[in-house]
């Protein structure tokens, strides 16, 4: 799943998602430039999410190591309460890796890609281990999509577009970039993040106050995006920093040769 073009979609929506949660946005911004370092800041997700994927046992602990020191250092401040509280609150840990991996498995399975629901049940259990390496304890986290429902359930109460939240918002819409790279940024960048936005539940469009296409408009949307992007050959895709595929190829040997699509039944 993780090597899917798709993913760069979802990355997009776990975005938004995360930012509707007041203390956890407030913690990234108040922790990071994000404005004038938001690649930089994806690159370093996408980069872990590719090292616990497809790099070593070593190399998956090492990174959740780095995560867990730099987390314990952070803290934020509640600018209504002048509470301040730790980033890696397991709370706020729990909601990232929640809308995380909500975000990649609907963008993904709603855009065509063949996972069935006992698979999808496997990836959310699955993705307790990188829930470990980031601080969490595993035995908190959803194992499967019911849980991961009753989750999102149980959490909506707190959730809210603030100011932060909006910030994040118009900044996905419409970064900052160069001159000569607007026209592309208003051709291409704001038909994904568009999408990516589509994508979110009904609540979380309720909350951005901003309204989206009807849910079967956006379902043919994500497919046909996702069946376009699929036609990218595989190695060319792979090419992408931060290219953990590649690399987990070089480690294996000349042999190996990963099959994206012959998942187990």
């Amino acid at each position: 799943m993780h090597g899917d073009p798709m993913m760069w979609i979802a990355g997009i929506r776990a975005l938004h998602l995360q930012a509707l949660h007041p203390r956890a946005v407030r913690g990234v911004l108040q922790n990071s430039d994000f404005r004038r370092d938001a690649w930089g800041r994806l690159m370093r997700t996408a980069n872990f999410v590719g090292t616990t994927t497809y790099g070593t046992t070593g190399a998956a602990e090492r990174a959740g190591a780095r995560v867990r020191k730099i987390h314990s250092m952070l803290w934020a401040t509640d600018p209504e309460t002048g509470e301040r509280y730790p980033i890696d609150d397991p709370g706020l840990l729990l909601w990232v890796h929640c809308a995380e991996i909500d975000s990649y498995l609907h963008v993904l399975r709603r855009s065509g890609y063949p996972l069935t629901d006992t698979q999808a049940d496997r990836y959310v259990r699955e993705q307790r281990v990188s829930a470990r390496l980031v601080g969490l304890d595993p035995g908190a986290v959803p194992a499967d999509r019911a849980q991961l429902t009753a989750y999102f359930d149980e959490v909506r109460p707190e959730l809210a577009a603030g100011p932060e939240a909006r910030d994040v918002d118009a900044f996905l819409r419409r970064p900052p970039a160069p001159t000569a790279l607007v026209p592309l940024r208003e051709l291409l960048w704001s038909r994904v993040a568009g999408l990516a936005y589509a994508s979110l539940p009904s609540y979380a469009h309720e909350l951005y106050g901003r309204p989206a296409p009807a849910p079967d408009v956006v379902t043919r949307r994500l497919r046909r995006t996702g069946t376009l992007l699929r036609t990218v050959p595989a190695h060319v895709r792979w090419q992408l920093p931060p290219r953990p595929i590649l690399r987990a190829m070089a480690r294996l040997g000349p042999a190996a040769r990963p099959a994206p699509y012959k998942l187990e039944p």
